[in-house]
C-alpha cells in the first residue's frame, strides 16, 4: 500500500476544493463518478486527499482536451 502523502480530509475541505455542494458530491459518489469516502468513525467519513486531487486533475484534463 502506498502511504506517501496520504491524508484524510473532511467534507468541508472537499466542497471548498471542488466548488460543489454536498448533495452534488454524494450524487456523483452514487453514480461512481467521484471518489468514495472512507469511514473513520461511527458517524464520520473523510476523503483520501490524493484521490480528490487526482479527480480534480482528471476533470481539468478532460475539459481542456474537449475544448481543443
Amino acid at each position: 500500500m502506498n502511504t506517501t502523502n496520504q491524508r484524510l480530509i473532511r467534507l468541508p475541505e472537499v466542497l471548498k476544493r471542488t466548488g460543489f455542494g454536498k448533495a452534488w458530491i454524494y450524487r456523483l459518489i452514487k453514480d461512481d463518478k467521484f471518489p468514495a469516502p472512507v469511514k473513520i468513525g461511527t458517524r464520520a467519513v473523510a476523503f483520501v486527499e490524493s484521490e480528490i486531487d487526482a479527480w480534480i486533475q482528471s476533470v481539468i484534463e478532460t475539459s481542456r482536451n474537449n475544448v481543443a
